[in-house]
């Protein structure tokens, strides 16, 4: 008697080793519910509150001032970010199913046609005619595998892959109050001038580039120098701009 694999299960003969398929690479996360949100967020406070403490010292205001705008700023634009990625993904996202329905009732109402359109899809991806109908047929006999295969073909998403908007929005909430924290803090903490704050500010800014470059095909240095020269450019031309409203007010 032999054991499975061909190898014979008597005493002093090896067992068979199960043979595990070896994992050579693997992928990162590219759905997205949170990372865009969350990296738009960090990046957005980071300038717009650098730009907006810039602006007001540039106008020669008290360091108390500065500091009441920039909370002001952290607590509105955080509130504006979360609303705006709560809106923006729950309206695609209500697309996206409302056209997944579509799907789901034509293969209803017309499972030939559905599938000679997937086998049609098969047969244009360099599949044989004969062959792309029975995989088809197989993959069409589960009617939840047959959505999930036709959204995915003809709208490139799944129902389980779309992305969420409560995570969306709280992960920009968290990000942008973060990132517009930063160019605060040395006020929170007794400075009266500008520059300890736009170091910071820089700093984390060019962090913040340096870190995305971990999920893209940019080195670290790019990516981190093309976040502070943004960063420093909008703090530059508001600061120009609060000065030249100072000296025109006063």
């Amino acid at each position: 008697m032999t054991a499975a694999g061909g190898e014979s299960s008597r005493p002093g003969r090896p067992r068979p080793v199960a043979v595990v398929p070896e994992a050579h690479h693997t992928h990162r996360d590219v759905s997205g519910g949170w990372l865009r949100p969350a990296v738009f967020g960090a990046m957005d406070g980071l300038v717009s509150n650098l730009g907006l403490i810039s602006g007001v010292a540039g106008s020669d205001a008290r360091a108390a001032t500065v500091a009441i705008a920039g909370l002001a700023g952290l607590a509105a634009g955080a509130f504006s970010m979360a609303a705006g990625e709560y809106t923006s993904v729950a309206s695609q996202r209500e697309m996206a199913l409302a056209e997944i329905d579509v799907e789901r009732r034509e293969l209803r109402r017309h499972p030939e046609d559905e599938l000679a359109e997937l086998t049609a899809v098969y047969i244009g991806r360099g599949v044989e005619p004969e062959l792309a109908r029975r995989v088809a047929e197989q993959l069409s006999a589960d009617p939840d595998q047959a959505l999930e295969i036709h959204t995915r073909e003809e709208l490139g998403v799944t129902a389980d892959g779309l992305p969420s908007p409560t995570v969306a929005a709280v992960s920009s909430f968290l990000a942008f109050g973060m990132g517009a924290l930063v160019p605060v803090l040395p006020y929170l903490l007794g400075a009266t001038a500008l520059w300890p704050a736009a170091v910071l500010a820089l700093t984390g800014l060019f962090l913040c580039g340096a870190v995305v470059s971990k999920v893209t095909t940019r080195s670290w240095w790019y990516t981190g120098l093309r976040q502070l020269a943004l960063g420093a450019t909008a703090a530059a031309l508001t600061y120009g701009l609060g000065a030249a409203l100072g000296v025109a007010l006063d």
